[in-house]
Protein backbone atom coordinates (compact mmCIF):
# COMPACT_ATOMS: atom_id res chain seq x y z
CA UNK A 1 0.00 0.00 0.00
CA UNK A 2 1.24 3.58 -1.02
CA UNK A 3 1.98 5.89 2.08
CA UNK A 4 -0.59 8.85 2.54
CA UNK A 5 1.08 12.28 1.44
CA UNK A 6 2.18 14.38 4.48
CA UNK A 7 0.21 17.12 5.52
CA UNK A 8 1.10 20.50 4.43
CA UNK A 9 3.25 22.15 7.23
CA UNK A 10 1.03 25.45 6.86
CA UNK A 11 -2.09 25.59 6.78
CA UNK A 12 -4.05 28.01 4.49
CA UNK A 13 -5.79 29.66 7.47
CA UNK A 14 -2.51 31.66 7.69
CA UNK A 15 -2.20 32.79 4.17
CA UNK A 16 -5.84 33.97 4.55
CA UNK A 17 -4.78 35.60 7.64
CA UNK A 18 -2.18 37.10 5.86
CA UNK A 19 -3.95 38.52 3.16
CA UNK A 20 -6.26 39.95 5.50
CA UNK A 21 -3.57 41.57 7.22
CA UNK A 22 -2.66 43.15 3.90
CA UNK A 23 -5.77 44.58 3.22
CA UNK A 24 -6.35 46.32 6.75
CA UNK A 25 -2.86 47.49 6.57
CA UNK A 26 -3.64 49.26 3.22
CA UNK A 27 -7.50 50.58 4.23
CA UNK A 28 -5.78 51.95 7.33
CA UNK A 29 -3.79 54.32 5.11
CA UNK A 30 -6.89 55.58 3.75
CA UNK A 31 -8.14 55.90 7.65
CA UNK A 32 -5.02 57.68 8.89
CA UNK A 33 -4.54 60.46 6.04
CA UNK A 34 -6.71 63.06 7.61
CA UNK A 35 -4.49 63.90 10.13
CA UNK A 36 -2.19 64.84 7.84
CA UNK A 37 -4.43 66.49 5.77
CA UNK A 38 -6.25 68.67 8.27
CA UNK A 39 -3.49 71.67 8.32
CA UNK A 40 -3.11 71.56 4.58
CA UNK A 41 -6.62 72.17 3.56
CA UNK A 42 -6.65 74.91 6.33
CA UNK A 43 -4.18 76.52 5.02
CA UNK A 44 -4.90 76.24 1.36
CA UNK A 45 -8.71 76.15 1.37
CA UNK A 46 -9.28 78.60 4.75
CA UNK A 47 -11.67 76.10 5.95
CA UNK A 48 -11.80 75.70 9.88
CA UNK A 49 -10.57 72.50 12.03
CA UNK A 50 -14.49 72.79 13.19
CA UNK A 51 -15.72 71.87 9.62
CA UNK A 52 -13.16 69.46 8.85
CA UNK A 53 -13.70 67.61 11.56
CA UNK A 54 -17.38 67.48 10.75
CA UNK A 55 -16.35 65.37 7.54
CA UNK A 56 -14.12 63.45 9.35
CA UNK A 57 -16.67 62.70 12.03
CA UNK A 58 -18.81 62.23 9.34
CA UNK A 59 -16.27 59.44 8.13
CA UNK A 60 -16.09 57.54 11.53
CA UNK A 61 -19.59 57.40 12.17
CA UNK A 62 -20.28 55.63 8.60
CA UNK A 63 -17.98 53.68 9.40
CA UNK A 64 -19.42 52.14 12.00
CA UNK A 65 -23.31 52.42 11.24
CA UNK A 66 -22.69 50.25 8.12
CA UNK A 67 -20.69 47.94 9.68
CA UNK A 68 -22.73 45.87 10.47
CA UNK A 69 -24.53 45.53 7.33
CA UNK A 70 -21.65 44.87 5.64
CA UNK A 71 -20.31 42.01 8.19
CA UNK A 72 -23.92 40.99 6.74
CA UNK A 73 -22.67 40.50 3.57
CA UNK A 74 -20.08 39.01 4.46
CA UNK A 75 -22.31 35.85 5.02
CA UNK A 76 -24.84 36.55 2.23
CA UNK A 77 -22.83 38.13 -0.75
CA UNK A 78 -19.63 36.11 0.62
CA UNK A 79 -16.45 37.82 1.78
CA UNK A 80 -14.30 37.83 -1.34
CA UNK A 81 -16.84 39.64 -3.54
CA UNK A 82 -17.60 42.29 -0.44
CA UNK A 83 -14.08 43.43 -0.19
CA UNK A 84 -13.34 43.83 -3.91
CA UNK A 85 -16.42 46.10 -4.41
CA UNK A 86 -15.17 47.99 -0.93
CA UNK A 87 -11.68 47.82 -2.60
CA UNK A 88 -12.71 49.39 -5.98
CA UNK A 89 -14.87 51.71 -4.32
CA UNK A 90 -12.11 53.34 -2.33
CA UNK A 91 -9.41 53.58 -5.33
CA UNK A 92 -12.19 55.74 -7.42
CA UNK A 93 -12.76 58.19 -4.59
CA UNK A 94 -9.19 58.45 -3.75
CA UNK A 95 -8.81 59.70 -7.31
CA UNK A 96 -11.55 62.36 -6.95
CA UNK A 97 -10.43 62.99 -3.65
CA UNK A 98 -7.43 65.20 -5.17
CA UNK A 99 -9.65 67.17 -6.96
CA UNK A 100 -11.89 68.97 -4.18
CA UNK A 101 -12.10 72.24 -4.03
CA UNK A 102 -15.14 72.86 -2.16
CA UNK A 103 -16.36 71.57 1.27
CA UNK A 104 -19.06 69.29 0.18
CA UNK A 105 -16.70 67.60 -2.22
CA UNK A 106 -14.96 66.98 0.85
CA UNK A 107 -17.73 65.57 2.68
CA UNK A 108 -18.90 63.55 -0.35
CA UNK A 109 -15.52 62.00 -0.86
CA UNK A 110 -13.46 61.86 2.60
CA UNK A 111 -16.87 61.78 4.64
CA UNK A 112 -19.51 59.82 2.48
CA UNK A 113 -17.91 57.32 0.25
CA UNK A 114 -14.99 56.80 2.55
CA UNK A 115 -16.78 55.83 5.50
CA UNK A 116 -18.74 53.56 3.90
CA UNK A 117 -16.33 51.61 1.90
CA UNK A 118 -13.52 51.62 5.00
CA UNK A 119 -16.44 49.51 6.65
CA UNK A 120 -15.87 46.13 5.35
CA UNK A 121 -12.22 46.71 6.58
CA UNK A 122 -13.74 47.57 10.36
CA UNK A 123 -13.36 44.57 13.42
CA UNK A 124 -16.42 42.61 11.76
CA UNK A 125 -13.59 41.30 9.14
CA UNK A 126 -11.70 40.11 12.14
CA UNK A 127 -14.19 38.41 13.59
CA UNK A 128 -15.04 37.20 10.44
CA UNK A 129 -11.63 35.60 9.43
CA UNK A 130 -11.31 34.32 12.45
CA UNK A 131 -14.38 32.59 13.33
CA UNK A 132 -14.20 31.06 9.84
CA UNK A 133 -10.40 29.81 9.45
CA UNK A 134 -9.92 29.07 13.19
CA UNK A 135 -11.02 27.05 16.21
CA UNK A 136 -7.43 27.46 17.83
CA UNK A 137 -5.67 30.45 18.10
CA UNK A 138 -8.98 32.42 17.31
CA UNK A 139 -7.73 35.08 19.66
CA UNK A 140 -4.15 35.59 18.63
CA UNK A 141 -5.36 35.66 14.67
CA UNK A 142 -7.77 38.92 16.10
CA UNK A 143 -5.06 40.53 17.93
CA UNK A 144 -2.93 40.00 14.64
CA UNK A 145 -5.24 41.53 12.19
CA UNK A 146 -6.14 44.51 14.81
CA UNK A 147 -2.51 45.19 14.90
CA UNK A 148 -2.84 46.15 10.83
CA UNK A 149 -3.93 49.52 11.64
CA UNK A 150 -0.73 49.73 13.84
CA UNK A 151 0.89 48.83 10.97
CA UNK A 152 -0.87 50.55 8.33
CA UNK A 153 -0.05 54.13 10.69
CA UNK A 154 3.82 52.70 10.45
CA UNK A 155 3.71 52.41 6.65
CA UNK A 156 2.31 55.16 5.61
CA UNK A 157 1.63 57.91 8.22
CA UNK A 158 5.76 59.56 7.79
CA UNK A 159 5.14 59.48 4.02
CA UNK A 160 2.03 60.68 3.92
CA UNK A 161 3.33 63.84 6.22
CA UNK A 162 6.19 64.39 4.21
CA UNK A 163 4.07 64.83 1.18
CA UNK A 164 1.35 67.11 3.01
CA UNK A 165 4.03 68.98 4.27
CA UNK A 166 5.72 69.96 1.14
CA UNK A 167 2.60 71.18 -0.65
CA UNK A 168 1.46 68.41 -2.30
CA UNK A 169 -1.59 67.36 -0.46
CA UNK A 170 -3.72 65.73 -3.59
CA UNK A 171 -1.02 63.06 -4.08
CA UNK A 172 -1.53 61.88 -0.54
CA UNK A 173 -4.89 60.21 -1.64
CA UNK A 174 -3.68 59.00 -4.98
CA UNK A 175 -0.82 57.37 -3.36
CA UNK A 176 -3.25 55.60 -1.72
CA UNK A 177 -5.22 54.49 -4.55
CA UNK A 178 -2.92 53.09 -6.17
CA UNK A 179 -2.08 51.12 -3.07
CA UNK A 180 -5.50 49.64 -2.52
CA UNK A 181 -5.46 49.06 -6.21
CA UNK A 182 -2.52 46.69 -6.21
CA UNK A 183 -4.76 44.88 -3.51
CA UNK A 184 -7.31 43.60 -5.41
CA UNK A 185 -5.97 40.74 -7.27
CA UNK A 186 -4.36 39.79 -4.04
CA UNK A 187 -8.01 39.46 -2.60
CA UNK A 188 -9.01 37.88 -5.74
CA UNK A 189 -6.03 35.08 -5.78
CA UNK A 190 -5.78 34.22 -2.63
CA UNK A 191 -8.31 34.68 -0.52
CA UNK A 192 -10.85 31.68 -0.75
CA UNK A 193 -14.28 32.23 0.44
CA UNK A 194 -13.75 29.84 3.75
CA UNK A 195 -11.88 26.90 4.18
CA UNK A 196 -14.66 24.55 2.92
CA UNK A 197 -14.18 26.12 -0.41
CA UNK A 198 -10.64 24.70 -1.03
CA UNK A 199 -11.55 21.61 0.73
CA UNK A 200 -10.11 21.96 4.50
CA UNK A 201 -11.18 22.20 7.94
CA UNK A 202 -10.81 25.58 9.67
CA UNK A 203 -7.56 25.45 12.22
CA UNK A 204 -8.03 23.14 15.10
CA UNK A 205 -11.26 22.24 13.81
CA UNK A 206 -13.47 19.92 11.33
CA UNK A 207 -15.20 19.90 8.42
CA UNK A 208 -18.33 20.44 9.86
CA UNK A 209 -17.28 23.79 11.13
CA UNK A 210 -16.02 25.05 8.09
CA UNK A 211 -19.41 26.73 7.98
CA UNK A 212 -21.91 27.18 4.78
CA UNK A 213 -22.39 30.79 3.59
CA UNK A 214 -26.07 31.97 5.39
CA UNK A 215 -28.62 33.10 2.68
CA UNK A 216 -31.33 36.12 2.81
CA UNK A 217 -31.52 39.32 3.05
CA UNK A 218 -28.01 41.16 4.67
CA UNK A 219 -30.12 44.39 5.67
CA UNK A 220 -32.53 41.61 7.49
CA UNK A 221 -30.06 39.53 8.89
CA UNK A 222 -28.13 42.47 10.43
CA UNK A 223 -31.03 44.14 11.85
CA UNK A 224 -32.35 40.71 13.33
CA UNK A 225 -29.10 40.24 15.06
CA UNK A 226 -29.56 43.80 16.28
CA UNK A 227 -32.84 42.87 18.05
CA UNK A 228 -31.43 40.01 18.97
CA UNK A 229 -27.96 41.23 20.59
CA UNK A 230 -30.16 44.14 22.12
CA UNK A 231 -32.11 42.33 24.59
CA UNK A 232 -29.02 41.27 26.32
CA UNK A 233 -27.35 43.65 29.02
CA UNK A 234 -24.13 42.59 28.13
CA UNK A 235 -24.17 43.88 24.79
CA UNK A 236 -25.29 47.63 25.77
CA UNK A 237 -21.87 46.87 28.36
CA UNK A 238 -19.90 46.11 25.55
CA UNK A 239 -21.41 48.60 23.03
CA UNK A 240 -21.01 51.24 25.70
CA UNK A 241 -17.51 50.25 26.83
CA UNK A 242 -16.61 50.07 23.00
CA UNK A 243 -18.19 53.33 22.38
CA UNK A 244 -15.58 55.23 24.86
CA UNK A 245 -12.86 53.27 23.62
CA UNK A 246 -13.71 55.09 20.37
CA UNK A 247 -14.25 58.90 21.81
CA UNK A 248 -10.13 57.84 22.81
CA UNK A 249 -8.41 56.54 20.20
CA UNK A 250 -9.24 56.92 16.41
CA UNK A 251 -11.79 59.83 16.98
CA UNK A 252 -9.52 61.65 18.87
CA UNK A 253 -5.60 60.35 18.80
CA UNK A 254 -6.33 58.92 15.41
CA UNK A 255 -8.01 62.68 14.01
CA UNK A 256 -6.19 65.07 16.57
CA UNK A 257 -2.94 64.58 17.56
CA UNK A 258 -0.82 65.82 15.09
CA UNK A 259 -2.35 68.88 14.64
CA UNK A 260 -2.43 69.27 18.82
CA UNK A 261 0.89 68.55 18.34
CA UNK A 262 1.58 71.02 15.57
CA UNK A 263 0.10 73.62 17.78
CA UNK A 264 2.92 73.13 20.45
CA UNK A 265 5.55 74.12 17.49
CA UNK A 266 6.41 70.29 16.23
CA UNK A 267 6.22 69.73 12.67
CA UNK A 268 3.82 67.39 10.98
CA UNK A 269 6.34 65.16 10.02
CA UNK A 270 7.99 64.61 13.41
CA UNK A 271 4.18 64.62 14.86
CA UNK A 272 3.33 61.74 12.28
CA UNK A 273 6.73 59.87 13.09
CA UNK A 274 5.63 59.98 17.16
CA UNK A 275 2.09 58.35 15.66
CA UNK A 276 4.24 55.94 14.06
CA UNK A 277 6.03 54.59 16.94
CA UNK A 278 2.29 54.13 18.64
CA UNK A 279 1.92 52.01 15.83
CA UNK A 280 4.82 50.00 16.57
CA UNK A 281 3.88 50.08 20.43
CA UNK A 282 0.35 49.39 19.48
CA UNK A 283 1.62 46.26 17.01
CA UNK A 284 3.31 44.30 19.72
CA UNK A 285 0.50 45.14 22.05
CA UNK A 286 -2.42 43.89 20.19
CA UNK A 287 -0.89 40.89 18.94
CA UNK A 288 0.51 40.32 22.89
CA UNK A 289 -3.09 40.98 24.02
CA UNK A 290 -4.45 38.40 21.07
CA UNK A 291 -1.78 35.68 23.17
CA UNK A 292 -3.38 36.74 26.62
CA UNK A 293 -6.68 36.81 25.51
CA UNK A 294 -6.35 33.08 24.99
CA UNK A 295 -5.57 32.50 28.28
CA UNK A 296 -6.60 34.78 30.71
CA UNK A 297 -10.06 36.54 31.77
CA UNK A 298 -10.65 39.13 28.81
CA UNK A 299 -12.83 41.20 31.24
CA UNK A 300 -9.67 41.96 33.39
CA UNK A 301 -7.77 42.62 30.67
CA UNK A 302 -9.95 45.05 29.43
CA UNK A 303 -9.97 46.78 33.06
CA UNK A 304 -6.08 47.92 32.93
CA UNK A 305 -6.54 48.28 29.08
CA UNK A 306 -9.48 51.03 29.71
CA UNK A 307 -7.27 52.09 33.34
CA UNK A 308 -3.71 52.68 31.79
CA UNK A 309 -4.93 54.76 28.32
CA UNK A 310 -7.11 56.95 30.77
CA UNK A 311 -3.97 57.69 33.05
CA UNK A 312 -2.30 58.48 29.53
CA UNK A 313 -4.43 60.80 28.22
CA UNK A 314 -5.52 62.54 31.27
CA UNK A 315 -1.20 63.46 31.55
CA UNK A 316 -0.51 64.12 28.44
CA UNK A 317 -2.06 67.82 28.38
CA UNK A 318 0.42 68.86 31.44
CA UNK A 319 3.40 67.94 29.94
CA UNK A 320 6.31 69.63 27.87
CA UNK A 321 5.46 68.38 24.55
CA UNK A 322 9.13 67.62 24.51
CA UNK A 323 10.90 64.41 22.81
CA UNK A 324 10.66 62.41 26.54
CA UNK A 325 6.98 62.70 27.61
CA UNK A 326 6.01 62.30 23.73
CA UNK A 327 8.19 59.55 23.85
CA UNK A 328 6.73 57.73 27.12
CA UNK A 329 3.35 58.87 25.73
CA UNK A 330 3.79 56.78 22.51
CA UNK A 331 5.14 53.77 24.69
CA UNK A 332 2.19 53.86 27.36
CA UNK A 333 -0.78 54.72 25.55
CA UNK A 334 0.92 52.78 22.16
CA UNK A 335 0.85 49.29 23.99
CA UNK A 336 -2.98 49.10 24.32
CA UNK A 337 -4.12 51.34 21.60
CA UNK A 338 -6.46 49.04 19.63
CA UNK A 339 -5.70 45.72 22.43
CA UNK A 340 -8.76 46.21 23.52
CA UNK A 341 -10.44 44.60 20.56
CA UNK A 342 -9.22 40.69 20.94
CA UNK A 343 -10.88 40.79 24.43
CA UNK A 344 -13.62 42.31 23.08
CA UNK A 345 -14.38 40.12 19.96
CA UNK A 346 -13.92 37.06 22.88
CA UNK A 347 -16.27 38.53 25.27
CA UNK A 348 -19.05 39.28 22.09
CA UNK A 349 -18.42 35.82 21.01
CA UNK A 350 -18.99 34.20 24.68
CA UNK A 351 -22.60 35.96 25.08
CA UNK A 352 -23.49 35.50 21.32
CA UNK A 353 -22.04 32.69 19.55
CA UNK A 354 -19.54 31.71 17.06
CA UNK A 355 -22.18 32.18 14.27
CA UNK A 356 -24.04 35.36 15.44
CA UNK A 357 -20.78 37.12 16.58
CA UNK A 358 -19.31 38.51 13.42
CA UNK A 359 -22.82 40.67 12.80
CA UNK A 360 -23.19 41.80 16.69
CA UNK A 361 -19.35 42.99 16.65
CA UNK A 362 -20.05 45.15 13.93
CA UNK A 363 -23.10 46.38 16.14
CA UNK A 364 -20.62 47.01 19.02
CA UNK A 365 -18.12 48.99 16.44
CA UNK A 366 -21.16 50.97 15.54
CA UNK A 367 -21.16 52.44 18.85
CA UNK A 368 -17.05 52.46 18.66
CA UNK A 369 -17.58 54.98 15.88
CA UNK A 370 -20.48 57.08 17.36
CA UNK A 371 -17.74 57.57 20.29
CA UNK A 372 -15.09 58.34 17.67
CA UNK A 373 -17.28 60.73 15.58
CA UNK A 374 -17.93 62.53 18.99
CA UNK A 375 -14.31 63.00 19.72
CA UNK A 376 -13.49 63.68 16.14
CA UNK A 377 -15.97 66.56 15.85
CA UNK A 378 -16.20 67.82 19.84
CA UNK A 379 -12.45 67.77 19.68
CA UNK A 380 -12.21 69.78 16.70
CA UNK A 381 -14.97 72.41 18.34
CA UNK A 382 -13.16 72.98 21.70
CA UNK A 383 -9.98 73.63 19.65
CA UNK A 384 -11.66 75.80 17.67
CA UNK A 385 -13.45 77.61 20.73
CA UNK A 386 -10.94 77.57 23.24
CA UNK A 387 -7.60 77.65 21.36
CA UNK A 388 -6.39 74.23 22.77
CA UNK A 389 -7.07 70.45 22.62
CA UNK A 390 -6.69 70.12 26.73
CA UNK A 391 -10.07 69.56 27.65
CA UNK A 392 -11.03 66.86 25.02
CA UNK A 393 -7.94 65.15 25.97
CA UNK A 394 -8.74 65.48 29.71
CA UNK A 395 -12.42 64.27 29.04
CA UNK A 396 -11.52 61.04 26.74
CA UNK A 397 -9.38 60.15 29.94
CA UNK A 398 -11.96 60.68 32.49
CA UNK A 399 -14.39 58.22 30.10
CA UNK A 400 -11.73 55.09 29.66
CA UNK A 401 -11.57 55.16 33.34
CA UNK A 402 -15.68 54.78 33.60
CA UNK A 403 -14.74 52.58 30.51
CA UNK A 404 -12.58 50.36 33.58
CA UNK A 405 -15.17 49.83 35.87
CA UNK A 406 -18.11 49.04 33.06
CA UNK A 407 -15.71 45.97 31.73
CA UNK A 408 -16.22 44.18 34.81
CA UNK A 409 -19.93 43.38 34.64
CA UNK A 410 -19.96 41.81 31.02
CA UNK A 411 -20.72 38.35 30.76
CA UNK A 412 -19.98 37.56 34.56
CA UNK A 413 -21.57 33.79 34.97
CA UNK A 414 -20.56 32.98 31.30
CA UNK A 415 -16.80 33.30 32.20
CA UNK A 416 -16.30 31.06 35.68
CA UNK A 417 -13.49 29.06 33.89
CA UNK A 418 -11.30 31.95 33.35
CA UNK A 419 -11.53 33.93 36.43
Amino acid sequence: MSAAPPAPRLHYAWVALGVSFLVVLSVVGVRAAPSVLIVPLQQQFGWSRAMISAAVSLNILLFGLFGPFVAALFQTLGLRRTLLGALSVLVVTMGLTGLITAPWQLFATWGLLVGTACSACSVGLAAAIANRWFVTRRGFAVGLLTAGNASGQLVFLPVLAAIAQHGHWQYVPWLLGIVLAAMIPVVWFLLPENPRAIGLAPLGGTMEEAGPRASGNPVTLALDSFRHASRSLDFWLLFGSFAICGFSTNGLIGTHFIPYCVDHGISEVTAASVVASLGVFDLFGTTLSGWLTDRFNPRKLLFWYYGLRGLSLVVLPFTAFDPLSLSIFAVFYGLDWVATVPPTVLLTTTVFGRKEAPVVVSWIVAGHQIGASIAALGAGVVRTETGSYADAFIASGLACMIAALIVLRIARGRLVALA
